[in-house]
C-alpha cells in the first residue's frame, strides 16, 4: 500500500484512536512539549472504559487530569519525574515516582523494565517519503516508539522538523489524528541581580572551546548572558533555551571545537519559546539524539572541555547535593543532573567540570529566608548527587571546590559562599559537628 493511503487509512479523531488503549495497559506519553494534549484529553473523557491504566512519563506541561483522585480507579500514574501537575498524587498516595536516570530510561523500555503497550506522541506532518519528525522531543520518545505495540500519533503541523535520529515511518503508526497548535512556551525567566551574579562566577570556570551542558530557568540564562566574550563554545546537552540561539547567532557557539558531533549543536529535547523551535526547524546546524547517547556518561566523557551547570534545592557540609526532594516529598527527579556530573568527571581529556549552582537562600511564604547551604540535609530528603561525584558549588557569593578537599574544608568553603546572614550560625553548627574551630 502506497504511504499516503496507508495514512489516510489509519487517520481518524481523537476519540477513535484511544479505543485503542485496553484496561491494565501501560501508556508512555511523549515528553514536556511533544505531549499529545488532544489525545491525552480523549484518554481522560474515555477513562469510564478503562481499569488500571497505568501512565508514565517525565515532565509534563499539560493538565494532569489522569492524576487527579477521582480517577484513581481509571488511572494509576507512574512518573520518571515530576511536575507541577503531576506531583500532587505522589503525596496523595495514589501515584508512584520511579527513580531513574535520564539516560537508562530507553533501556528500561527496550529490555521491558518499563513495557510499553501504547505510545502517545506529537509528530510532524509527513514528507513526500511518509516519514514524520518526532519534533521537539527525542529523548525516550523515539524509543518508546520503537518498542510499543501500538502507537497513536498526534499530527501536529505546527511541530518542527528537527534533524538527527528523529524520524519515523508513517507505517510505524497505528493511528494518526490531525491537529494544529502552537507547541507550549516557557515564560522567559527574570534574571535579577543574584542570578546575575552567579552568572558571573560560573562563567569565569568556562574556558574558550568549551563543551556545555545546560538546563533551564533563570540560572542557565544568566550564564549564557555572561559569555559574549568567550570564543568557539559548543553545545553537547539534554535540552538547551533560548539564551543558546543568542549565542550563537552572534557567533560565539560554533561548535568547532567539539571532539564528538563537531559542528553541530547535541540535544535530545527542546523546551522554551516559538523563537527557539523555529531555530530548531529543519536547521543542519542542530541535531537531537536519543537520551541514551546524548546523556551516557560515556559519551558525555569524550566530549571537550566538558562543562555542565545544574542546580539544586539544598547542600549540606559534605557537598552533599539535593535536587529532586524537598524532605519527604517527592519534588522533580533527578533528570540528567547525575549523567552530567559523572560524565564531566570521566572526561577523557581530564578537563571536565561539574557546576552546581544555585542562590544562598530561599524565600518562604511569609517572606523570612533560609539557607540552601545546611549542616545536615532536611529529614526524609534524598541524595541526588553524593558527595564523592560533586565537584563545584555556586552561589551569588563565589565559588566552592569540593574535589579534594576533606569533609572540615568543604565545610569551610561552602560556609564561606553563604548568605552572609547565616554564616555564624553556620560556622556555630561547623564547630558543633566537627568539634574544632572554625
Amino acid at each position: 500500500m502506497d504511504w499516503k493511503e496507508l495514512y489516510e487509512s489509519r487517520t481518524c479523531t481523537a476519540e477513535e484512536a484511544v479505543q485503542k488503549i485496553k484496561s491494565h495497559d501501560r501508556v508512555v506519553l511523549a515528553h514536556s512539549v511533544s505531549e499529545p494534549y488532544e489525545l491525552v484529553d480523549a484518554m481522560v473523557a474515555n477513562a469510564e472504559n478503562y481499569e488500571n491504566v497505568t501512565v508514565s512519563q517525565m515532565v509534563s506541561l499539560g493538565k494532569g487530569e489522569y492524576t487527579k483522585a477521582k480517577y484513581k480507579g481509571n488511572f494509576r500514574y507512574e512518573g520518571w519525574f515530576t511536575s507541577a501537575c503531576t506531583r500532587e498524587c505522589l503525596a496523595e498516595g495514589h501515584g508512584q515516582f520511579v527513580p531513574v536516570y535520564f539516560h537508562d530510561v530507553p533501556r528500561y523500555i527496550r529490555t521491558g523494565i518499563f513495557p510499553v503497550d501504547v505510545a502517545m506522541v506529537t509528530l510532524s506532518t509527513p514528507d513526500r517519503n511518509g516519514f514524520c519528525s518526532i519534533g521537539a522531543s527525542c529523548d525516550f520518545t523515539w524509543q518508546a516508539i520503537k518498542s510499543a505495540k501500538v502507537v497513536l500519533a498526534e499530527i501536529n503541523d505546527q511541530a518542527p522538523v528537527i534533524y538527527g535520529e528523529t524520524f519515523v515511518h508513517v507505517s510505524e503508526v497505528d493511528a494518526f489524528v490531525e491537529t494544529s497548535r502552537p507547541l507550549p512556551e516557557l515564560k522567559l525567566p527574570e534574571i535579577c541581580e543574584v542570578e546575575k551574579a552567579i552568572g558571573k562566577n560560573c562563567a569565569s570556570l568556562i574556558e574558550d572551546g568549551a563543551t556545555l551542558q545546560l538546563g533551564i530557568g533563570a540560572i542557565p540564562d544568566a550564564v549564557l548572558s555572561q559569555l559574549k566574550d568567550k570564543k568557539h563554545l559548543g553545545i553537547h546537552s539534554e535540552m538547551i533555551s533560548d539564551g543558546v540561539v543568542d549565542l550563537y547567532e552572534a557567533g560565539v557557539i560554533d561548535n568547532s571545537q567539539k571532539s564528538i558531533d563537531k559542528g553541530k549543536i547535541t540535544v535530545t529535547f527542546l523546551m522554551g519559546t516559538k523563537k527557539l523551535y523555529d531555530f530548531a526547524d529543519r536547521n543542519p546546524a542542530l541535531e537531537m539524539k536519543p537520551v541514551d547517547y546524548v546523556n551516557d556518561p560515556v559519551v558525555i566523557s569524550q566530549c571537550s572541555k566538558m562543562v555542565c551547570i545544574n542546580s539544586c534545592l539544598q547542600v549540606d557540609f559534605l557537598g552533599q547535593v539535593v535536587s529532586d526532594t524537598i524532605g519527604t516529598r517527592q519534588f522533580s527527579g533527578v533528570g540528567g543532573q547525575v549523567d552530567f556530573v559523572r560524565g564531566a568527571a570521566m572526561s577523557l581529556d581530564e578537563q571536565g567540570k561539574a557546576i552546581i549552582a544555585m542562590p544562598s537562600i530561599v524565600k518562604k511564604k511569609d517572606g523570612s529566608m533560609m539557607s540552601k547551604i545546611v549542616p545536615f540535609i532536611e529529614k526524609g530528603a534524598v541524595v541526588t548527587t553524593n558527595r564523592h561525584d560533586v565537584d563545584y558549588i555556586v552561589t551569588e557569593y563565589g565559588i566552592a571546590r569540593m574535589k579534594g578537599q576533606t569533609m572540615q574544608d568543604r565545610a569551610r568553603a561552602l560556609i564561606g559562599i553563604a548568605h552572609p546572614e547565616f554564616r555564624e550560625e553556620l560556622k556555630e553548627e561547623f564547630e558543633k559537628r566537627f568539634n574544632t574551630t572554625f
